[in-house]
């Protein structure tokens, strides 16, 4: 299933999330906040991604999936950029995020990487992977600490937490932690089996809550947006992944997102087919809401561009059949 082509053929409507002067953002995580306004966090990266689409017949020299940068920069830097929304989906305020200037980056991809936002508390969180703070790119998610001036539309992190992996923290990389909307320092670390963590910003540890076998396709389930409550389940969307070489031996990459279904004791009951978002083999999406009736969907295509979708009731309810009776 196309999802966007889907949705629109149904009443729903997809919007581009461009920003000013830059290449073009990507993965985008749409929230809504406690007073109802709706927001985006958009990555913005220094390097234009090329991936030879459909037969793959064009390759770069450097296989079917290269990141194009300067010669003399061999950095994948990134940058936040928080924007509101009108309720047409349009951006009505734009401003870079204002990172605090805390150590030297050591390795080469720089900053937060694909975060989530959310509100716990009242306080305003980016939660994603940071990988510059060791030599040899040991990612760990951080809590970046935002101060949000509606009025002026500025936003800065006046905070920051590296959180450990549950012990004995002996991991590479931890990302894309799903976070819990309605229980908060709650996510879901991974998915095949199910992980729930609790990671406090202010304390040095975290807790395995459970570790259980879900349901399960026939391939590992990785990523993923935000849970959020839908009627009596939560939501997820995630992706799987073929990194499956070229004949060359070359990287390589395809990636089919699903549907998940969890109950209220964050047991994942149901998962739907593979869908795409504009068919796409390099895809992302890592922010989910619900407004009114309907569902806000996040999505990046190949690093080099940002969309909201807003899916109608019926096809989510439709995908959740799917998923339940999978």
């Amino acid at each position: 299933m196309n999802l966007v082509q889907y949705s629109v053929e149904h009443g729903g409507q997809l919007s581009p999330l461009a920003i000013p002067g830059t290449f073009g953002g990507m993965n985008p995580s749409v929230f809504i906040d406690n007073d109802g306004e709706i927001l985006v966090n958009v990555r913005v990266v220094n390097y234009i991604l090329c991936h030879s689409e459909g037969a793959q017949l064009f390759p770069s020299a450097w296989g079917p999936l290269s990141y194009l940068h300067p010669e003399n920069d061999q950095r994948l830097v990134t940058e936040n950029y928080l924007v509101r929304l009108d309720a047409g989906l349009k951006i009505t305020d734009c401003t870079k995020v204002e990172m605090l200037n805390l150590h030297t980056p050591m390795w080469d991809f720089h900053g937060l990487e694909d975060a989530r936002l959310v509100q716990w508390g009242g306080v305003y969180y980016l939660i994603g992977v940071r990988r510059d703070t060791t030599h040899n790119g040991v990612g760990r998610m951080e809590y970046t600490t935002l101060a949000l001036d509606k009025k002026n539309w500025s936003a800065r992190e006046v905070a920051r937490k590296r959180t450990k992996a549950p012990s004995p923290d002996d991991s590479y990389c931890e990302k894309n932690w799903v976070p819990v909307l309605d229980r908060p320092f709650t996510f879901i670390k991974w998915h095949s089996p199910v992980e729930i963590v609790q990671a406090f910003p202010d304390k040095d540890e975290t807790t395995q809550i459970s570790l259980k076998q879900g349901v399960q396709p026939d391939k590992d389930l990785r990523g993923g947006t935000q849970l959020i409550r839908w009627g009596k389940h939560y939501l997820s969307i995630v992706h799987d992944v073929d990194l499956t070489p070229n004949y060359l031996k070359q990287k390589n990459g395809v990636y089919k997102h699903r549907l998940c279904v969890w109950d209220d004791d964050l047991n994942l009951v149901g998962v739907s087919n593979q869908f795409t978002f504009l068919d796409g083999l390099i895809e992302f999406c890592v922010g989910l809401a619900k407004q009114g009736e309907d569902a806000l969907v996040s999505f990046g295509f190949q690093d080099n561009a940002a969309f909201i979708l807003r899916v109608p009731k019926a096809v989510i309810e439709q995908l959740i059949v799917e998923a339940l009776n999978a």
